[in-house]
């Protein structure tokens, strides 16, 4: 797949999308979200793609909304325009398979947000993650927000708008993994590999199960789970999986 402002590389069983608008700091265009959007519908349906390494580069995520196209819109542009954010974020946060962002230098404002709605977030050590919208009389992205550092902090990061740094963002829980910028990027791969080698039916549960049983109370939350594993159980890939784990465990004993 070609686009003009992402690349798409083919690594093994997981694809790394680069955002590539270097000279705007990678800032989200219209047409940033259509060809993100494209793709990982594409990408959806590629049984031969198991996990997405979504990125910025090296030196920088995203600087968040172009704001020269924002500053441009006229009145009955703005609807369209927002429902094209929602779509795209939609696509990547709803995604079926995992999602992991590589953040090198700033994520700001929508290049947060686009952070967020990632299953797994690896920073750099440069890395930098700030919500100004509220300076600008905007809200910022609240949900995919509070599910990684809870109502209160969220609040907090939304309304006050101080920078966070990547070793404050691991503390809080709003990133995975912090590594150096010579070895962020390599740590990212490394993470997708692995879970590449996943089953992919039980990467999908796993997602599936973290977005509902927080709505469910504790007996529910424990029956929808179990429904789950009985039928990844059932499948005989999932029993063939379990047999190569076991003789390899017998193997290492032998050793």
């Amino acid at each position: 797949m070609e686009y003009k402002t992402i690349l798409v590389t083919k690594e093994k069983e997981y694809v790394v999308v680069t955002l590539n608008r270097p000279r705007e700091m990678n800032a989200i265009s219209w047409e940033m979200r259509f060809e993100l959007e494209d793709c990982f519908i594409g990408l959806e349906k590629d049984d031969s793609v198991k996990v997405v390494l979504l990125t910025g580069g090296n030196y920088v995520f995203s600087a968040g909304l172009d704001i020269k196209e924002m500053e441009a819109l006229v009145d009955g542009e703005i609807d369209d325009y927002f429902k094209s954010i929602t779509r795209y974020l939609q696509k990547i946060y709803t995604f079926r398979k995992p999602v992991v962002a590589a953040v090198g230098g700033i994520a700001m404002g929508g290049g947060f947000n686009l952070a967020t709605v990632c299953d797994l977030i690896i920073a750099s050590e440069s890395a930098i993650f700030s919500h100004p919208e509220l300076k600008f009389g905007l809200n910022p992205l609240f949900d995919p927000l509070r599910r990684l550092v809870g109502i209160a902090k969220a609040k907090e990061i939304t309304m006050l708008g101080e920078p966070i740094g990547a070793k404050e963002a691991l503390r809080i829980g709003l990133v995975n993994k912090v590594a150096s910028p010579e070895e962020f990027m390599d740590e990212a791969k490394i993470i997708a590999e692995e879970l590449s080698q996943r089953l992919p039916k039980a990467i999908e549960a796993v997602k599936r199960i973290s977005d509902v049983v927080p709505r469910l109370d504790k007996s529910s939350a424990l029956e929808h789970e179990f429904e789950i594993t009985a039928l990844l159980f059932s499948r005989a890939e999932s029993k063939e999986h379990m047999q190569k784990f076991v003789a390899g465990l017998k193997k290492r004993k032998k050793e």
